[in-house]
């Protein structure tokens, strides 16, 4: 599962943040003070760093830039209280890839999160091929087997495929599933994934009704599990 540090001294700030990547699938790290968070991004090798500005010991602005000079590229989301353009400039030019200011939602902090992994590859493992089950697949040369069998993928459900096997254990929202593999950026018709899930299903599970590999997620997405 992706890593997420998330540098906050408010305690119920934190704890919100971190019960909320937590039901994601994310694994959480806390620290309280910018001390404590630039020891944690640099030893624990976080996917992604949620950094508020304003911390005791360090702020969050002399952690990116500490970080940054140490040639640390890890993707850091700065957070703030202030709404003034200048602290955004300055953050982005402390080496922040991206900045929310306070008060947020939980789904656009997430939204933002997942783009930046996105821009940086993320937590996703790249492979040419898989195998699962008795199901192999050669993402390059378009073909998919089961049981040795060659079986039926169009481009679009091998797309579909490959992005939740490369970042498997993840639940992916329905939402981002349509920005990444149909390219939208808006959400037209999150039913779309569903048939298109359906029928990965139907072509690579024993019992499509009772899926042990690509496993539904209630109210959220979907979830590979090879």
């Amino acid at each position: 599962m992706p890593r997420v540090l998330i540098v906050e001294d408010d305690e119920a700030m934190a704890a919100a943040l971190r019960d909320g990547f937590t039901f994601e699938g994310y694994d959480v790290a806390l620290a309280k003070d910018g001390a404590a968070g630039l020891r944690l991004a640099t030893e624990g090798a976080p996917d992604v760093v949620i950094l508020d500005v304003m911390l005791p010991k360090k702020s969050g602005l002399d952690v990116c830039k500490r970080l940054r000079a140490d040639g640390n590229g890890v993707p850091i989301l700065m957070l703030t209280a202030r709404g003034q353009e200048i602290d955004k400039v300055v953050g982005l030019k402390a080496g922040a890839d991206d900045y929310v200011t306070k008060p947020f939602s939980f789904m656009e902090l997430m939204a933002r999160v997942q783009a930046v992994l996105r821009r940086s590859g993320g937590h996703a493992v790249q492979s040419d091929t898989c195998a699962f089950g008795d199901v192999t697949v050669d993402f390059r040369r378009c073909e998919a087997r089961k049981s040795g069998q060659p079986v039926d993928l169009t481009p679009l459900e091998l797309r579909l495929l490959r992005f939740l096997v490369e970042h498997k254990g993840q639940v992916i929202a329905r939402d981002r599933l349509l920005d990444a593999v149909w390219g939208y950026d808006s959400i037209p018709v999150t039913r779309t994934v569903d048939t298109h899930i359906a029928k990965l299903r139907k072509t690579l599970e024993d019992d499509p009704a009772d899926p042990q590999f690509i496993l539904t997620v209630h109210r959220v997405g979907y979830k590979f599990n090879g």
